[in-house]
């Protein structure tokens, strides 16, 4: 009785509702009583910082006396009281959280304004943090980027300190740009872009001024140390798992920073914009990416010796494309395409000798930890660069390593000895350009693995916008605007190149290597959509088209598979063109090519394995060379898609059925509900409709789907029923159900119409395929087919003849319908010299095959002088001077080569409907 009551214990004035100002002050009285933080009481204040967050934001939106009382009696104090002591990581834990969710939630701006004015968050921001603790370290770097998130001109003032040049919101927080957690990684570059976007002038002048050089140049460092770790990954062994793991975090990591640069140098901020440029041509683009273009040479660092500062010309490749695709600063792309497409080492190493300025370098270094961002004077050499838009440099090895002289200063000290020691290394640089050194990666020798990474970047420099189009002449016009080639002849040939080898059977070149030739290619001699390409570099390219077609004609096959993979294949590259940007971003190109699907590599970008793959790669060249030269040609496309799935009926059209062959028949869904439909067919579809309520005689299209895309199968347990299945519908989705008619009469009847059907519309497929191929429609049968069932059908084919006139007699129906062509060989000298001295031949002096009946003898062949002549047998019987006709034309022939067709054998049967029962 007493403790239903709650007449005892310490929870007696608690009050019933939470969310009211008593209980604010409720909480209040608690953290006055427990301002020292014990075993005892850790657990109770957790419970009232928890409580009082929840009260806060509840009065924020209800109640403004509960944002009174808190801010009269100073409650943050209390917050600062128990920081400061021993509390341990759960206390503290909870106190970050509260304050995070605090500020996330809160709306009105009194109330923060409020909150923020007694300089109470900046001491919470500056506490000496158990950082060890991981859970202290993500509560404490998400308090600091929600603060960033209320940034604006207005609350930058209760952070930054103009009086005293103190901003410790943004000066802790980049404290933590390199740590080793990516979440803390990611939450600094999004504070630093908060701070960034405030247009305050005293507050970014501080910035410039005191944060700018450091923060930059160790964030320029980063990255270069982190370059240095994934060419180190791309050398290793990549066949384990976790080493692929690996390098795909790294190519992500990589990414991540060249979008955060690109966002800083987006926000136009010139003071900033200028340190950054700055830092990145001369500390990391220039020396560690562009001069490893070269051939190898050493980079010796004069600390450490041994180590080479420089990577692989392939990943160097790959990392400047993801450059020019991601940055589009034109202050900072101009200045690195001039390098690429007009500078040289020579004219570099001359250009520096005379100039004054600092060569750049690329120096590793280990910084001391997250906690030190060292501080660098910057020069103003970048101003005078930004106007000429030429960047001194040296192509000789790295600069001294900076070394720290205090928390706040980094000074380079180089000797004009050392400059001398430096200037008499023997390093063997090559006299060519830049251009040329990604032109030699050009040239496919054993796989192409660097001309996949050449092609990326000059397709990336053409298509960045920040890049002036005039300073492409480099590699577009070399000529001059008076010369008739408005193109670079070099580099269209070594394109050519590539295409004509990726037509070559048995070749490494990858798919999305010649794709991505043929791209560039229409880039560059495209201009209005009109050719400017020579007529000896066009006939090149019609060479490879013919080499194309030759190579997928070798693969031409009469079965099934083939169409559906010449179909599948070029639907796949309308779907998906192809995307520069996304290549970029896959790190498995950074390994060599393999053949292999079990590495999880995209078919385009390896080599085929087995004979499937090589089917759908020849498939793919031809489609592509064919849309080039289409192109080039200025000429439209007419013959492709073979199917054009635009022309299916839709669902809810309706339809004359008048005089319609119709069979009634009810869908079984795999989801086990049932429909009565109507089926009907079409030239070319498969249409299941319903009557229509207000029109006799009309129907309501429910689905539809092409012949050639359906599957029927009978029922061993029900002689009514067919499972039938359709890949394409009008409803975007496969079909699939069971069919369950009357009686087995007409299940039969759909059958043979629906087989019947599928089998023509393919066979006019194939013929088109063949037509592309420039394979003779009439003499389809001189290409080998590939199925056991043609070659089964050959077998089985027992044509008879008669005498000495070499005159097939008959040929079944059954044979005659298969769709396959049959090659027949005319019978010599084996019949009887009575049958020789017949002047004609009748079907009942001639041999029967044993398993047809004479009614199944469908169809004669005569071979009057003009040629051949489809008859009857009671015509041949009745007419016996065309047969003596025939004798005398025949005797030149040894041979005879017939496609007997359903449309040569039935006329238009294939078409015809079954009519309703």
């Amino acid at each position: 009785m007493f403790r239903n009551r709650n007449w005892f214990g310490r929870n007696v004035l608690k009050p019933k509702n939470v969310h009211s100002l008593d209980h604010l002050k409720h909480l209040y009285t608690v953290l006055s009583k427990n301002q020292n933080v014990s075993e005892s009481n850790r657990g109770l204040l957790v419970e009232t910082l928890r409580s009082i967050a929840e009260i806060l934001i509840w009065g924020d939106q209800n109640d403004s006396s509960v944002f009174d009382f808190f801010l009269e009696k100073n409650m943050l104090s209390f917050f600062l009281k128990i920081l400061k002591q021993k509390c341990g990581s759960y206390v503290c834990v909870q106190l970050l959280q509260t304050l995070n969710i605090l500020f996330e939630n809160i709306r009105n701006e009194t109330s923060l304004y409020y909150l923020l004015s007694n300089n109470h968050v900046n001491s919470i921001i500056v506490h000496k943090f158990d950082f060890s603790d991981e859970e202290v370290m993500a509560y404490y770097i998400s308090f600091l980027k929600t603060l960033s998130l209320k940034l604006n001109c207005h609350t930058v003032h209760f952070f930054y300190n103009e009086h005293t040049n103190d901003f410790p919101l943004y000066t802790e927080a980049i404290k933590f740009f390199n740590h080793s957690e990516t979440m803390v990684r990611i939450a600094v570059r999004t504070l630093t872009l908060n701070v960034y976007r405030v247009d305050d002038k005293s507050m970014l002048q501080f910035i410039r001024d005191k944060t700018a050089a450091p923060y930059f140049s160790n964030l320029v460092w980063f990255i270069g140390n982190h370059v240095l770790e994934l060419d180190t990954c791309v050398h290793n062994d990549m066949n384990q798992l976790s080493g692929r793991t690996r390098l795909s975090d790294l190519v992500a990591e990589h990414l991540d920073h060249l979008h955060y640069l690109n966002d800083i140098v987006c926000l136009n901020i010139e003071d900033l914009n200028v340190v950054l440029i700055e830092h990145l041509l001369n500390k990391l683009l220039i020396p560690l990416y562009i001069m490893s273009l070269l051939p190898a040479k050493n980079f010796l660092n004069s600390v450490q010796k041994e180590k080479q500062i420089s990577i692989s010309a392939s990943l160097s490749l790959f990392l400047l494309s993801q450059v020019f695709i991601i940055i589009n600063e034109r202050h900072l792309v101009q200045p690195l395409a001039n390098i690429l497409l007009k500078g040289s080492p020579a004219a570099l190493k001359k250009q520096e000798n005379s100039s004054s300025t600092s060569s750049p370098s690329f120096v590793c270094k280990n910084l001391k930890n997250s906690e030190e961002v060292t501080d660098e004077p910057s020069d103003n050499s970048l101003a005078s660069f930004l106007q000429n838009r030429n960047v001194v440099f040296n192509s000789e090895s790295v600069d001294q390593v900076n070394h720290l002289v205090d928390s706040s200063a980094f000074s380079l000290n180089i000797t004009d000895e050392e400059k001398e020691q430096r200037l008499a290394q023997d390093i063997i640089v090559k006299s060519g350009s830049f251009l040329e050194a990604i032109f030699v990666h050009l040239r496919c020798k054993e796989n192409d693995y660097s001309v996949l990474f050449s092609l990326c970047l000059l397709y990336a420099i053409h298509s960045n916008d920040g890049i002036e189009k005039s300073s492409l002449k480099a590699f577009l016009s070399p000529g001059g605007s008076d010369s008739e080639i408005k193109y670079n002849v070099s580099f269209i040939e070594n394109l050519i190149q590539i295409i004509s080898v990726g037509c070559q059977q048995g070749c490494r070149v990858r798919l999305v290597t010649l794709e991505l030739a043929i791209e560039l290619l229409k880039k560059l001699v495209l201009i209005d959509s009109k050719s400017i390409l020579l007529d000896e570099h066009f006939a090149a390219i019609i060479g490879t088209k013919e080499e194309s077609t030759s190579l997928l004609r070798t693969f031409y096959k009469n079965e099934d598979i083939f169409l559906d993979t010449f179909e599948d294949e070029y639907y796949d590259i309308k779907k998906r063109p192809l995307k520069v940007a996304w290549l970029m971003m896959d790190s498995n190109l950074l390994l060599q090519p393999t053949n292999t699907p079990m590495t999880g590599v995209e078919f385009s970008k390896r080599l085929p394995c087995g004979e499937v793959e090589r089917v759908r790669r020849a498939i793919r060249v031809f489609l592509l060379i064919r849309d080039l030269v289409l192109t080039l040609s200025e000429e439209r496309e007419s013959q492709l898609p073979l199917t054009d799935r635009t022309t299916c009926i839709p669902v809810g059209t309706s339809l004359d059925l008048n005089n319609s062959d119709l069979i009634t028949c009810t869908v079984l869904s795999k989801d086990g509900s049932k429909t009565r439909r109507f089926l009907a067919m079409d030239q070319n579809q498969l249409i299941l409709v319903e009557p229509h309520s207000r029109l006799l005689g009309w129907g309501i299209t429910r689905m539809a789907g092409f012949l050639q895309d359906i599957e029927v199968t009978g029922d061993k347990g029900e002689s009514n029923c067919l499972h039938v299945k359709i890949h394409h519908t009008n409803t975007g989705s496969a079909f699939s159900a069971k069919f369950l008619f009357d009686d087995h009469i007409r299940c039969m009847a759909a059958k043979q119409k629906l087989v019947k059907g599928r089998l023509k519309a393919r066979k006019e497929k194939m013929v088109q395929i063949a037509k592309l191929l420039d394979i003779p429609v009439g003499k389809q049968a001189t290409v080998t087919p590939y199925n056991m069932l043609s070659a089964r059908h050959q077998s089985a084919s027992s044509v008879l003849y008669g005498s000495c006139y070499k005159t097939p007699i008959s040929v079944s129906k059954t044979l005659a319908k298969v769709g396959s062509s049959i090659k027949y060989q005319y019978v010599s000298d084996t019949l009887s010299d009575s049958n020789k001295n017949t002047p004609s031949t009748s079907c009942e002096s001639s041999p029967k095959m044993n398993r047809l009946s004479q009614v199944e003898e469908l169809q004669l062949f005569n071979i009057p002088a003009g040629g051949l002549t489809s008859v009857t047998r009671d015509s041949l019987q009745n007419e016996t001077s065309q047969v003596q006709i025939a004798e005398s034309s025949c005797s030149n022939f040894s041979g005879i080569e017939a496609d007997l067709g359903e449309s040569q054998i039935n006329g238009d049967d294939s078409a015809g409907n079954v009519k309703t029962v």
